[in-house]
């Protein structure tokens, strides 16, 4: 995990100390006015926040929140180092545009594994085997997971199947049967693909005798989903956390099997409908506004993520953080017929209504409709479907106040629109327009 000096050993255990004392609690406005004076600091060291002054909360305040739009657009304006003085170099997947660099220090780098690993140690205890489907290419959730790991030190694999020359499915069932994991991490487009690939192959029962927990990241994800997930597997399924290649971890799962927010190492806001910027409070829903407390290499303040959540859990200082439902990007939000689909409410009807293993949403632009396309599982009865389109009809009429034009079921949809994290935006591959341009 990159610590090789007495430097980085200080880090690592101001890190250990802060986070046995808050991780998993909301900290008292003490801690957070500390925290953030130290990354303004930080911060006034870019170029793009040179001018901002001297730190006082009131002026915390009063600054306006960073578009992640103006992050994208100039994102070395927001760095404090040269790209060759990082440790590590990522980049963004690009799925919402151009890929974002950055930059990360070792200070950077090992807050984060840290504080992930004080969530994940329920799941990843000693003797574990782990196998990460995660990407390892630029983009750092190969390496989080790694570094995790290693801090725990637990067993772990890199094993993600779309490595072109060195592993794809095959390669991932041989493994398995080797390694027999006892932990998984995939996105969900990716865990679908390979269950209907272990099907199809009748294969998933001997590959799922040793997974005691699968960990779902980089995509949002719904309880049906991840319930129809555990029935097939036979282990638990959790949403193992929530965060962005620029913020770092902003929410994981932990003791209690919940995804909460992790406070202790961010300073948290909503920006409501009409503008407001408040503290998160049970029960709001609003885009979440983020100050990373431990970022150097780029420091970010008052980061609007562009991401809708809702706060399900209360927020109280010395209590347990907040859970939070992520109901996806404002940019992925699309309206038909008067209605606002979200991928969170979209997929609580398909998942909650049948054993599909995917779907498009195809919008008519000219009639401002839509239709759904469910792609059949492996083991599928046809008679059933008759039954499943009114379900679905009726279902989303309830849940979501629009009615599909059509239910149809197809049995194989295209790779993209389940191949999930580093390759996917919802909008992009799970939406298709007709007549006329979106």
């Amino acid at each position: 995990m990159l610590v090789h000096s007495d430097q980085d050993y200080g880090v690592l255990e101001a890190a250990q100390r802060e986070l046995q004392l808050h991780a998993g609690h909301v900290p008292d406005a003490g801690f957070y006015q500390r925290k953030l004076q130290a990354v303004w600091a930080r911060a006034r060291q870019s170029a793009h926040y040179a001018a901002i002054g001297d730190y006082s909360f009131t002026a915390f305040r009063q600054l306006p929140p960073t578009p992640k739009a103006l992050l994208k657009a100039q994102p070395l304006s927001f760095c404090t180092v040269q790209l060759g003085e990082a440790a590590k170099y990522y980049a963004t997947t690009g799925t919402t545009g151009e890929p974002t660099p950055t930059p990360r220090l070792k200070a950077d780098i090992i807050w984060n594994a840290v504080s992930v690993a004080s969530h994940w140690r329920s799941v990843l205890q000693p003797g574990a085997r782990v196998a990460s489907l995660m990407p390892s290419d630029v983009v750092p959730v190969g390496d989080l997971i790694a570094n995790v790991c290693e801090y725990l030190d637990v067993s772990h694999v890199r094993l993600y199947p779309f490595t072109t020359g060195i592993t794809d499915w095959e390669r991932v069932c041989s493994t398995f049967a080797t390694y027999r994991p006892s932990v998984m991490f995939i996105a969900p487009g990716v865990l679908v693909q390979l269950t209907r690939y272990l099907k199809q192959r009748e294969l998933l029962q001997t590959f799922a005798q040793s997974v005691r927990s699968i960990m779902l990241l980089g995509e949002v994800n719904t309880q049906p989903f991840r319930e129809r997930l555990a029935r097939w597997w036979q282990c638990e399924v959790f949403d193992a956390s929530y965060g962005s290649t620029e913020t770092g971890t902003l929410a994981a799962v932990g003791d209690d099997q919940q995804l909460r927010l992790a406070t202790a190492t961010n300073h948290f806001e909503l920006q409501l409908p009409d503008g407001r910027l408040v503290t998160p409070a049970q029960g709001l829903t609003g885009r979440l506004v983020v100050t990373p407390l431990n970022l150097y290499a780029r420091p970010l303040l008052r980061l609007d993520t562009g991401d809708s959540v809702t706060i399900t859990g209360p927020w109280e200082p010395g209590r347990l953080s907040p859970t939070l439902l992520i109901n996806g990007r404002d940019s992925d939000s699309i309206v038909v017929g008067g209605v606002g689909l979200e991928i969170r409410a979209v997929e609580e009807v398909v998942y909650g209504t049948c054993d599909a293993t995917g779907y498009i949403i195809e919008v008519d632009r000219q009639s401002d409709s839509a239709a759904l396309i469910l792609e059949r599982d492996v083991t599928w009865d046809s008679s059933q479907e008759v039954y499943l389109q009114a379900q679905l009809i009726e279902r989303a009429e309830q849940h979501i106040g629009l009615r599909w034009s059509r239910v149809m079921f197809v049995n194989n949809l295209s790779a993209l629109n389940k191949s999930g994290a580093s390759q996917k935006s919802w909008k992009k591959t799970n939406l298709r327009f007709v007549g006329g341009q979106p």
